[in-house]
C-alpha cells in the first residue's frame, strides 16, 4: 500500500470493538491510541490490547500506528516495551517540542528495537508538533534529526489549553490566527524536513460537506493528508486527497511537455505560461496519483 498515507484514523487502543471496525474500514493508516483517549487506570490494558491488534492484522493495510505517551511522562517506556515487540509501522509522538524530541525518542526506540530482537531503525515516527507554547518555535528543527522521521501533523486543543485561551475560534467561527500560523508552520516544518505534512483533525464528524472543505482546503496548501476521529471521515477524506484523473491527465502533459523540451525554462500549454515550478507541482501530482490509497 501507500507509504503516504491519505487518512489517519485514531482509535482508543483500549477497545477491541472500535480496533476491529477501524480495521474492516477504509483507513490507510490507523493510530491506536494510548495517550488522550485512555484514562490512567486502563493504560496497562490498553498497551496489551493495542500490542494484539497489531500481532494479529493483516499488514498489507492499513498502516499501524500506535500513539504513545509523551517521553518525559514516564509512560512511553512502557508503552515502547508492549508494542515494539508486534512491529507497529510507526509511533506517534505527542507533544514535541522540537527535533531534540525526536532524537531522544530515537533513542529509546533504538534500545528498545534492540531489546527485543526488531530491527534497529524499522520503527517510523510521526510527530504531533504544535501542543504547546514552546513547540511553535521548534518546527524549523526536524530536518536532518532521524531517518525514522516520517510525517508531522498538528492540533489546536492542547495549544489552546497551553495558551489559556477561552476558544480556538474566532467570533466568525473560523480559527484564530495563532492556530492557523500554528498550521502553517506545521506545514512549512514538514517539507522542509521532507516529510509528510499531515493536517489536523475535524472535529464535527456528522458534518461531511464542512470535511471536505477542509480537506480541499488543505490539499490546496500543500497537506497530502489528514487526521480523523471517526470512520465515517475516512472515504472524505481518501477521496479529496486523490488526485482526480483531470489532474493527473494535465500533470502528464506538463511533465511530457518539459521532457520533451528539456533546453526551454518555459514553455506555453493550453494557452498559459509555464516553467519549473508548474514542472514540480505535476511531479508530485503524478507522485500522489501512484501512491494514493491501498496497493
Amino acid at each position: 500500500m501507500s507509504t503516504i498515507p491519505r487518512s489517519w484514523l485514531f482509535v482508543p487502543a483500549d477497545s477491541d470493538k472500535k480496533i476491529a471496525k477501524a480495521l474492516g474500514g477504509e483507513a490507510d493508516a490507523i493510530i491506536l491510541d494510548l495517550e488522550d483517549s485512555v484514562a490512567e487506570a486502563n493504560k496497562p490494558a490498553a498497551r496489551e490490547t493495542a500490542a494484539a491488534a497489531v500481532a494479529d492484522a493483516d499488514r498489507d493495510r492499513p498502516q499501524l500506528w500506535i500513539r504513545i505517551n509523551p517521553p518525559d511522562s514516564g509512560l512511553a517506556e512502557a508503552d515502547l516495551a508492549a508494542i515494539i515487540r508486534t512491529r507497529p509501522y510507526g509511533v506517534m509522538v505527542p507533544k514535541t517540542e522540537s527535533g531534540s524530541d525526536i532524537d531522544t525518542l530515537r533513542r529509546m526506540l533504538d534500545a528498545e528495537e534492540g531489546a527485543q530482537r526488531v530491527q534497529v531503525g524499522s520503527t517510523k515516527i510521526s510527530a504531533v508538533a504544535t501542543e504547546t507554547a514552546a513547540s511553535l518555535f521548534g518546527l524549523g528543527s526536524y530536518a536532518g534529526v532521524s531517518d525514522r522521521l516520517a510525517a508531522l501533523t498538528w492540533g489546536a486543543e492542547d495549544l489552546s489549553a497551553a495558551l489559556g485561551a477561552s476558544s480556538k475560534f474566532d467570533a466568525d467561527g473560523e480559527l484564530s490566527f495563532t492556530y492557523r500560523l500554528a498550521r502553517s508552520l506545521c506545514l512549512a516544518g514538514a517539507v522542509a524536513a521532507d516529510v509528510q505534512p499531515v493536517d489536523s483533525l475535524y472535529g464535527d464528524f456528522r458534518d461531511q460537506e464542512g470535511l471536505k472543505a477542509d480537506c480541499e482546503k488543505g490539499r490546496r496548501e500543500g497537506f497530502t493528508g489528514k487526521l480523523a476521529i471517526h470512520p465515517a471521515q475516512v472515504p472524505v477524506i481518501n477521496a479529496a486527497f486523490t488526485p482526480s484523473d483531470a489532474e493527473v491527465e494535465h500533470a502528464r502533459k506538463v511533465v511530457d511537455l518539459f521532457a520533451a523540451n528539456p533546453d526551454l525554462g518555459t514553455i506555453g500549454l493550453d494557452g498559459k505560461m509555464l516553467d519549473r515550478p508548474h514542472l514540480l507541482q505535476a511531479q508530485r501530482v503524478l507522485d500522489r496519483a501512484d501512491l494514493s490509497g491501498p496497493g
